[in-house]
């Protein structure tokens, strides 16, 4: 068969143009799954480099929470500290002034002054002394270090003596009140 006849032949031209019409569908297809796949993959890339930000992200809260925590910690206690120095220096000048002092009565109004002093000090920060004698032993407020015999019926199960107060911060237990129940 010459070049022209090939050229010339329709049913030839079909058969050629409908192999090379399979091959491009086969090459759209083809590159319509790769560009699915590239797709999927750009789309798995955005993805973890959000989560690897994300996780990032979080990692550097969670230290900087602890490291803030830590520095909270660790000044926590500086305003108390503050209020009570005050305190202390009268406590020295009391104690310099008692190696001189003659008269007893004033030494002991110079302690009860220190004294009520340091309780409204504490007193305004939410500290309050717990009032345990004579109360039902209760557990969440005492700790009973001996039981004796009650001197009257009407105080068994309570305490009878407290060798040790006890303290509430806002309403909570800060220190057990150390006590002799009557048994």
């Amino acid at each position: 068969m010459s070049k022209d006849n090939f050229d010339n032949n329709p049913e030839e031209k079909e058969e050629t143009s409908s192999v090379e019409n399979q091959e491009e569908t086969t090459n759209e297809s083809e590159g319509n799954e790769l560009s699915e796949l590239e797709k999927k993959e750009i789309e798995y890339k955005e993805l973890h480099d959000k989560y690897i930000r994300l996780f990032s992200e979080f990692d550097n809260f969670r230290k900087r929470t602890a490291k803030e925590k830590l520095d909270l910690m660790a000044t926590a206690g500086s305003d108390i500290i503050k209020e009570m120095l005050p305190i202390l220096d009268v406590f020295e000048r009391a104690m310099a002034t008692n190696e001189e002092a003659q008269d007893i009565e004033a030494v002991k109004e110079g302690f009860t002054l220190i004294h009520n002093k340091l309780i409204h000090n504490l007193t305004s920060k939410g500290v309050k002394p717990m009032d345990s004698l004579y109360e039902v032993f209760d557990v969440n407020k005492h700790e009973a270090l001996t039981q004796i015999p009650a001197p009257s019926d009407d105080l068994k199960g309570k305490v009878v003596d407290v060798i040790e107060k006890g303290y509430l911060l806002n309403d909570k237990v800060i220190r057990f009140a150390k006590v002799v129940v009557g048994n």
